[in-house]
């Protein structure tokens, strides 16, 4: 299943429209134009296994690039756009490309990539800058034509260096027929109840795993995918209206952020159109799922999983009001939580969380790392802490290299951040453990707050008091600092490493 099916059957149906502009892609335009930039790699030497590294903002052509990799049998890699010169030169040398596609928007990165990238072929949409040719006027030649070996290709996207150097997530490349459908794609179908008359959301950058892997997904139904340029919590809410959305993927801080909004515009739009909302990504507050559910209906589903692909679990909003907090049961995998020594914990108590009978997959060009997440029987990790309850519900705790030693005591610092969340006054919210001489290290805790509210010695104490009102005080920050602006990955994701590099300086962080 893939666009082509559609460009035959229902030619002229949106399977793009760009949220704010209101361009639309059909499914004929994706499928001739993915042909013609396939057209275009091949002829510049890029065949089956080759790689393709691209830096785009929400563009509208980004689907008719990645459908192109796609029916390649290509690698390609999607990169955040928000990445600086350096960081985009280091991950696309990384991942071998022989090619690299950007933007006009992006042309200031794009300029200083000329010289390192001088080995490459340089591609770019819109209009060019010097160095680079125009993807455009050159596609535009290719016959809209299949290759004559079409096969499926494969992303290796790169983690978000949340807490260290991006690694390159490479999985099997298959190099199945064009139209094969990819591992799990009937039970995502089954489960989210995607047809060809789904609408979706994508509020969220295209460059991520979860918004690349579901907008595809829905294409290769035949679906039509409504993409954000960029996130806004009440354009989303107005765009559910304007295009009847029938699915949505969010992370929890768009939740926040949705439910912050004034009364008199969080509830000014028609939302009886959305069937299924899912989330994920990162961990989300109870009190923030709570509310969701109360105003959306119980329409939330949740899935813990990685790009690793190793393995996965799901909720849904029945059976989250049953079992608060959890992520859900595994799918058609198992769920292991072991100790330091790889010893498998009882129910209830946490530790790392394992997965077996999953997908493989290794860390591109460092096998310690790779080595680091498997376990002698073959089971791997993502790095979370969390543990099972009696009924086989796995709960997430926190990530292992999140974790903040005081006094010799284990403390997750993701309980304090929910707390501090829900306080009217924040917006945002990070806990870490800084230097400490007499307990190695003390918890912290560094706040964004509401627009309009003044940073003060008084708010400080007024958001830890609202910590101890809920746990226990050891857990609690014992100072508060403030950011205009904490650095979150556009996927939820904080990145704790800057925020832990201000505090340590020289000190050993503990985070590889």
């Amino acid at each position: 299943m893939y666009p082509g099916i559609y460009a035959r059957s229902h030619p002229d149906k949106p399977a793009i429209i760009m949220a704010s502009s209101g361009e639309v892609t059909t499914y004929r335009e994706l499928d001739d134009s993915s042909m013609q930039i396939a057209q275009l790699l091949r002829s510049r030497g890029l065949v089956p296994g080759s790689s393709l590294a691209f830096c785009l903002e929400n563009h509208r052509r980004f689907f008719e690039l990645c459908w192109a990799a796609q029916r390649s049998g290509l690698r390609f890699t999607a990169i955040s756009s928000r990445l600086t010169a350096p960081e985009v030169e280091y991950i696309v040398k990384d991942c071998g490309a022989e090619a690299f596609v950007t933007s006009a928007a992006k042309s200031e990165v794009a300029g200083e990539l000329l010289e390192p990238f001088s080995e490459l072929e340089l591609l770019m949409f819109d209009r060019p800058i010097d160095g680079y040719e125009s993807l455009d006027l050159l596609a535009a030649q290719m016959p809209a034509e299949p290759l004559p070996d079409e096969q499926e290709g494969v992303s290796m996207l790169y983690s978000s260096g949340t807490t260290g150097r991006p690694k390159g997530v490479r999985r099997p490349r298959t190099g199945d027929p064009m139209g094969t459908p990819p591992l799990n794609f009937d039970l995502f179908v089954e489960r989210y109840r995607v047809t060809n008359d789904s609408v979706y959301l994508s509020p969220a950058p295209l460059y991520h795993a979860a918004p690349l892997g579901f907008n595809m997904t829905f294409q290769r139904m035949g679906a039509t995918c409504i993409i954000m340029e960029r996130f806004d919590p009440e354009e989303s809410l107005r765009f559910i209206e304007q295009y009847r959305v029938t699915h949505s993927q969010w992370v929890p801080t768009m939740f926040v952020r949705m439910l912050k909004l004034p009364a008199e515009q969080r509830l000014a739009h028609d939302l009886s159109s959305l069937e299924v909302a899912v989330h994920a990504a990162a961990p989300c507050p109870v009190p923030i799922k709570e509310q969701m559910i109360e105003w959306w209906g119980p329409i939330l589903e949740e899935y813990y999983a990685g790009t690793e692909g190793n393995g996965s679990t799901s909720i849904t909003s029945a059976e989250w009001l049953e079992h608060k907090g959890s992520v859900g049961l595994p799918q058609t995998v198992e769920v292991h939580v072991l100790d330091d020594e790889g010893s498998e914990l009882p129910i209830g108590r946490q530790g790392l969380i394992y997965f077996s009978g999953g997908g493989e997959f290794e860390y591109h060009n460092d096998p310690e790392k790779t080595k680091a997440c498997y376990t002698v029987e073959g089971w791997s990790t993502l790095g979370d802490i969390g543990y099972l309850d009696d009924e086989g519900y796995l709960y997430l705790t926190d990530r292992k290299a999140h974790m903040i030693i005081r006094g010799g005591v284990n403390i997750y610092p993701q309980e304090a951040e929910n707390a501090l969340i829900m306080h009217p006054k924040v917006q945002d919210a990070a806990v870490i453990g800084v230097p400490s001489e007499e307990f190695g290290e003390e918890v912290k805790g560094i706040v964004e707050l509401m627009p309009g509210i003044e940073e003060s010695p008084e708010v400080a104490e007024e958001l830890i008091a609202h910590c101890r009102a809920s746990l226990a005080r050891y857990k609690c920050p014992a100072t508060i600092d403030f950011d205009s602006e904490l650095p979150r990955h556009a996927t939820g994701k904080l990145y704790k490493r800057l925020i832990k590099d201000r505090y340590w300086g020289q000190h050993d962080t503990r985070i590889v």
